[in-house]
């Protein structure tokens, strides 16, 4: 039954809902024709069999039966026809604005009217605003309605073909109308989907509810990435920001990794609107997974571990693939109680074993073990796996788009294939490019390896590529295999500017040099920590006529060179004494305070010869592994770096008394450094690890 004429009267207003409907649904309607000028000429649908519908929600409704916009249940549609009830207010010019206050506030959580999917309700709201022109562009331009404004625009991009010609053709006039406003710009499409503005969250997932999944792991830096990117989208979209644990083997759990977790994503100034965790959602996953198994779409399976991972890699059907529901059932049971039978099954998905996917080869669903849950105890002996469980939170929590890492690439068919037999509404996947840095090992197992071995102090060790570890050294669809200068780089141009200097010399062979001129008694000036950012506060420098320099400089000093001794002056070098082996020992000189500093070849640091120096202790790092990256099944032993760590004695000036924990600091001449551990009394050193510049090659090379 087609529907052979469409009409409306050509003196009142174009059935907006009834034309965008059709358009986002790809339903052919024939040209519209004018019907008299009669107000009880209502707009109507002329069927080829001689019926007639007749009125603008009617239409609608025949609509959205024909494109399934109507709800998925009774209860919906009935929400859909309170919707459909209120939408004519919003043609009322004195209600125009309440009534936008009202439905604003109603979106605030909410990415569509009715459940989570567009429905005409959706369409009729969005058509009673645009059909109210530079009226309620007005309205968007402004920030009075901000959650009404972002559903607007989520429409308006996902369907903005087909509205654009709606609105250019209808809106402003009767019968037909004159442009109206073009599709906003500035707004990102993720993929082929646009994520719904206003629900965002964070997984490495990402709705517009941006839905950051967390590993049962310190965060390290590839994971920042996955966190920055849903943090991203979210504000982009005007979303929410929900960080997800995935707790779903208790083995590996614990609140230590969930408590630093929280803390390195403030670190990176992360902001999110709550914690939810894989654990909250275990009662209707095991719902669902023995619905599944009811429906024949799943099945319980006792083949041991090796022979099934080798089944699996040769497309070879368990035993078990044949059993009754029954037996499932029965299986099933004994999983849930934990006994020993129990514990010798999984859960299955009976998906397709000769799918060239692997991942689709009857995937695992469901496991036995009875340790201890870190957030519930002993209340379950059987927890879902990740594969399981990811596909159903996300539809649960409302995400709309999922943000997952490439490498995840080829399970992106097992994800949808889940949902799907799960009954669920899809969720569309984005894919971003992996992170990989030269040297570096990201792996969980691998550094745990690190950490268990001792050959690192623990997660937060400056090696790591930990967050907790990269602070700790001071920073502020390929994959990609980036260079850690190219990091450092942007760090040095945000520390630079701010950090106060301080002088320091390797205490090893440092070279005393004696000013015949210089000071009898020594005297103290006051002088800013940074000369060019007076907020780094002041220092107190001490004249001395007896300094020390730094062993390398001294080498590279002639008789009668003059020189300058930086905050000082210039100074003429009189003397150079050296030992039998020909190395500097000492040298003499005297002042040359008027001498031009434009002059000399050598800027050198130093330090006055007395008893206020603090010692210290400067640390450098080197990568954990020799190669930049890893070959597919090579191992990371094989290239291990012998020397990791070097630690040098040095002495600074007074000042650095006062240094804090993670305090950065420029040490001149020698580079950055954050203060890992600061003073504490004389004969205990106050530790400084260098910050990489991106300009140089590692101490340790």
């Amino acid at each position: 039954m087609e529907i052979k004429d469409f009409c409306f009267a050509s003196d009142s207003t174009p059935p907006l809902s009834v034309i965008a409907a059709a358009k986002v649904a790809s339903l052919t309607l024939p040209p519209p024709t004018a019907a008299a000028a009669d107000s009880a000429s209502l707009p109507a649908f002329f069927f080829s069999n001689g019926l007639k519908l007749q009125g603008t929600y009617v239409l609608l409704r025949y609509i959205g039966r024909v494109a399934i916009l109507y709800g998925q249940d009774p209860f919906q549609s009935s929400q859909i026809d309170q919707w459909l009830d209120y939408a004519p207010v919003l043609s009322v010019g004195s209600e125009f604005e309440n009534a936008c206050n009202f439905i604003d506030n109603y979106l605030q959580r909410r990415t569509f009217l009715v459940e989570h999917s567009l429905s005409i309700a959706d369409i009729a709201i969005w058509s009673g605003l645009a059909g109210n022109g530079l009226s309620w562009e007005s309205w968007r331009k402004s920030k009075k309605f901000p959650n009404l404004v972002r559903w607007f625009n989520s429409i308006f991009d996902e369907y903005s073909d087909a509205l654009n010609e709606v609105i250019s053709t209808y809106v402003g006039k009767k019968g037909s109308g004159k442009p109206a406003a073009a599709k906003p710009k500035g707004q990102q499409v993720v993929s082929g989907d646009n994520p719904e503005k206003g629900k965002a969250s964070s997984r490495p997932s990402s709705e517009s509810h941006h839905q950051w999944f967390l590993p049962p792991t310190y965060l390290h830096i590839g994971y920042s990435k996955a966190a920055l990117l849903n943090q991203y989208f979210a504000q982009q979209y005007q979303g929410q920001m929900i960080i997800r644990f995935d707790d779903t083997n208790p083995s590996k759990e614990s609140k230590e990794f969930v408590d630093n977790l929280l803390k390195h994503i403030e670190t990176l100034g992360i902001k999110y609107e709550n914690v939810t965790h894989t654990s909250d959602y275990f009662h209707q996953l095991m719902e669902m997974a023995e619905s599944l198994i009811r429906q024949g779409k799943a099945y319980v399976d006792d083949t041991p571990r090796e022979q099934m991972q080798k089944e699996r890699m040769d497309g070879i059907e368990s035993k078990c693939r044949s059993n009754s529901v029954e037996e499932n059932l029965k299986l099933w049971k004994e999983m849930i109680k934990g006994s020993e039978r129990g514990l010798q099954c999984c859960v299955r998905g009976k998906l397709d074993m000769q799918d060239p996917n692997n991942s689709l080869r009857d995937p695992v669903y469901y496991r036995c073990n009875p340790v201890p849950h870190h957030r519930i105890g002993s209340k379950y002996k059987i927890y879902p796996t990740y594969d399981f469980a990811c596909p159903f939170v996300d539809y649960a929590e409302g995400i709309t788009h999922a943000l997952r890492s490439s490498e995840y690439h080829d399970r992106n068919a097992q994800y949808d294939r889940i949902q799907a037999d799960m009954g669920l509404r899809k969720v569309h996947i984005y894919e971003f490019s992996r992170l990989n840095v030269v040297y570096t090992i990201l792996s969980k197992r691998h550094l745990r390896w690190f950490v268990e071995n001792g050959k690192v102090h623990g997660w937060d060790d400056a090696r790591f590529p930990t967050v907790q570890g990269l602070f700790a050294e001071g920073a502020s669809k390929n994959l990609n295999l980036m260079e850690w200068d190219k990091l450092w780089t942007i760090n040095k141009k945000i520390i630079d500017p701010v950090c106060p200097r301080h002088t320091a010399v390797i205490e090893e062979q440092r070279v005393p040099f004696t000013l015949t001129n210089g000071p009898q008694q020594p005297f103290v000036r006051i002088i800013q920590r940074h000369k060019k950012h007076e907020g780094a506060g002041e220092k107190a420098t001490t004249y001395t006529n007896r300094i020390w320099i730094d062993h390398a400089n001294a080498e590279s000093i002639s008789v009668n060179e003059e020189i300058t001794l930086m905050d000082w002056g210039n100074a003429i070098v009189k003397e150079i004494e050296k030992d039998q082996d020909g190395k500097v020992t000492h040298l003499s000189g005297v002042l040359h305070i008027e001498g031009s500093v434009k002059t000399t070849k050598l800027k050198l640091t130093w330090l006055p010869d007395t008893s206020e120096l603090v010692n210290l202790t400067l640390v450098d790092f080197d990568y954990l592994i020799t190669k930049k990256k890893l070959e597919e099944g090579e191992s990371f032993l094989d290239v291990l770096n012998p020397c990791t760590k070097k630690e040098t004695a040095a002495l600074g000036d007074s000042n650095m008394r006062n240094l804090k924990r993670g305090e950065i600091l420029q040490l001149e001449r020698k580079g950055y450094f954050r203060c890992d551990a600061p003073f504490v009394r004389p004969s205990k050193p106050v530790v400084l690890f260098a910050i990489p510049d991106g300009r140089q090659a590692t101490s340790l090379r």
